[in-house]
């Protein structure tokens, strides 16, 4: 099972949604300076927008399609059908009861079909000739957790999408936080016809990421699951590797104590708001602790020095609240971790591309990720959208979506 939240989602990706949202069940956040707050003056978002689904996979099995998520004009979960009628899930139980069938026949191998995307903030599943099996509880959806042995799910094909849409537009990516498994792109068509489109792979890419892990030392081909007839099936994120041992838990511990030995004697200065320069944090080791004063000397904050599921999961030590200090801190250093960028600049985020995954010692399955994509975003850790890395589309006034389907091969 996994921890579940009013949107359905598990507890760490609910962070990268509440970002990408500027409104969930009533609560308006702030996604990013650069970003589109609004569509133009005279446009308005509708209930709806179409979603044209393209199978380019080249797979002849069945494809089943999902629609999930919190309905924001009401804040109820539920699921979305081929139209984008919304319906509530019933009541779960305990243990979990399945829940009603939501899946929407998938075109067939080259060709089309087009959805309905309404006003959630959720997900869009797919899957390769098996539905996926969903349960609810007391506390709502059960996602597919396949880190678990035991999951339903574990030896089905699937992926999935993340998007919200609201009085704001639509925000449509592609996610590897959870992990890497059958390729798709995202993409709008904006109001002015233009289009934009993220997450396609480089020629052999797919087959590229899975390679690359089996070939790096220190247990990274441990994330990688096959099915009994060989087919691949994903590569699990680092935090599930180290969760499930399949990663040692000390994976990231060389990398991190270099980190506090530069900065007992040297100033690490955060500045975590593109659009407010001014505002800079700055960090020194102290007592053991990683301790950020503001311009005036006070101390705002302080870490402990974090382990490899604190850096993989951008949680447990390096937690991120959604408030005005430590939350947009830990996401940067959060993303310097991953990056490994913090020996080589003290002057965060660093957003010089040529300077991530450097390290030898440093998140390989996001390095790897990167590399393979045709535009090198991704959202490969919670935290991959510092410095505008993810692979994310958005529009103030969308008039279509777009989810392709990639071959594996």
């Amino acid at each position: 099972m996994v921890r579940t939240n009013p949107t359905g989602l598990p507890a760490r990706r609910w962070r990268v949604r509440a970002r990408i949202a500027l409104e969930l069940v009533g609560v308006v956040a702030l996604v990013g300076a650069l970003l589109t707050l609004g569509p133009p003056a005279g446009a308005a978002v509708t209930d709806t927008v179409p979603l044209k689904i393209t199978n380019d996979s080249g797979r002849t099995e069945r494809l089943y399609v999902y629609n999930l998520g919190t309905h924001l004009p009401t804040g109820r979960q539920g699921w979305a059908d081929a139209a984008g009628g919304f319906h509530a899930w019933p009541a779960g139980g305990t243990p979990p009861t399945p829940a009603p069938d939501a899946s929407i026949a998938g075109p067939a191998a080259g060709r089309s079909a087009t959805i309905r995307l309404p006003r959630f903030s959720g997900r869009i599943y797919f899957s390769y000739g098996r539905k996926l099996d969903f349960r609810l509880t007391t506390g709502g959806l059960v996602q597919p957790a396949v880190q678990n042995p035991g999951d339903p799910n574990r030896d089905i094909l699937f992926n999935w999408s993340e998007y919200t849409l609201n009085d704001a537009g639509l925000w449509l990516n592609s996610t590897q936080v959870d992990m890497f498994s059958a390729p798709y792109a995202v993409g709008v068509q904006r109001a002015d016809g233009s289009t934009l489109s993220t997450g396609h792979l480089r020629a052999g890419g797919y087959s590229g990421v899975f390679s690359a892990l089996r070939a790096q030392p220190g247990g990274w081909a441990n994330l990688v699951q096959t099915r009994s007839d060989g087919t691949l099936l994903r590569a699990l994120s680092p935090l599930y590797g180290v969760e499930t041992g399949a990663l040692p838990a000390n994976v990231m511990a060389g990398y991190v104590d270099r980190v506090w030995q530069k900065y007992a004697t040297t100033t690490l200065t955060v500045t975590p708001f593109a659009d407010r320069p001014g505002t800079k944090y700055y960090g020194r080791v102290s007592g053991g602790a990683l301790n950020f004063t503001d311009s005036s000397g006070a101390v705002v904050t302080g870490f402990q020095k974090p382990d490899a599921a604190s850096v993989f999961g951008c949680h447990r030590l390096l937690d991120a609240p959604n408030d005005a200090v430590r939350g947009p801190i830990s996401r940067t250093l959060c993303a310097a971790f991953n990056r490994s960028t913090l020996l080589v600049n003290p002057q965060q985020p660093d957003t010089t591309t040529a300077n991530f995954y450097q390290d030898a010692v440093t998140n390989h399955y996001a390095r790897e990720i990167h590399a393979q994509m045709a535009d090198g975003k991704a959202y490969a850790f919670a935290f991959d959208d510092v410095g505008q890395q993810e692979s994310l589309v958005h529009d103030g006034s969308p008039r279509q979506a777009y989810l392709t389907l990639d071959p594996l091969n």
